[in-house]
Order: C-alpha cells, then sequence, then structure tokens
C-alpha cells in the first residue's frame, strides 16, 4: 500500500508564502506522474500543479507565475512553493501519485491565506 503524507500547511498572511512537502513510501521514479490538488467545501477537487517522471509540469491558470512544483527524487518528495498567496488560495492541498489504472492520495494539509 502507497502511503503519500503532506506537510507544511499552516496560516499565512496574504503575499506570503508556504512550501507543501509530500513524502511517498515508494520511490516517486515509480510513479508516472505526481500532483498537488486542492479543495475548498462545497466545491471539486481541483489540480492545481503536476509534475511527470520526465519533470514535465503543467499549472492551473490560477497559480502559474506563483507556484512551484520540484521533484527530490533521492529523498521521495514532492514539493509546492507558494508564493504571492492570496486568500482564494485558501484550501485543504493533498497530494496525488498517479500511474495507469492506479491513483493514491494523501490525506491533505490545511492553507488557509488570512490577515
Amino acid at each position: 500500500q502507497v502511503q503519500l503524507v503532506e506537510s507544511g500547511g499552516g496560516l499565512v498572511q496574504p503575499g506570503g508564502s508556504l512550501r507543501l512537502s509530500c513524502a511517498t513510501s515508494r520511490s516517486i521514479f515509480s510513479f508516472a506522474v505526481m500532483g498537488w490538488y486542492r479543495q475548498v467545501p462545497g466545491k471539486q477537487r481541483e489540480s492545481v500543479a503536476t509534475i511527470t517522471r520526465g519533470d514535465i509540469t503543467i499549472y492551473a491558470d490560477s497559480v502559474k507565475g506563483r507556484f512551484t512544483i520540484s521533484r527530490y527524487n533521492a529523498k521521495d518528495m514532492v514539493y509546492l512553493q507558494m508564493n504571492s498567496l492570496s486568500p482564494e488560495d485558501t484550501a485543504v492541498y493533498y497530494c496525488k501519485a498517479r500511474n495507469v489504472g492506479q491513483e493514491y492520495w494523501g490525506r491533505g494539509t490545511q492553507v488557509t491565506v488570512s490577515s
């Protein structure tokens, strides 16, 4: 069973930064795609950023230029650097690992942007 554990969430003021981390119980190189998603109550979970095994990245339009996804294969970690945060970024952020026919989710970490 693959386990994903997110960390790094918290309360931050508008304009601030946070770095989320996702630790996996299996080599991240075994996954075709790793990604960060977010969800607010009453809304669907949405993709924030994804990174492939070949380091191809895709970002939601709402975070382009502010967020950066990266992976550290040697430590089986995936990160999401979030800058210039706004209240609209408040959500629970989830890490996801995906292969063909398989996907795994973490339990999420809360990010709250408020003054």
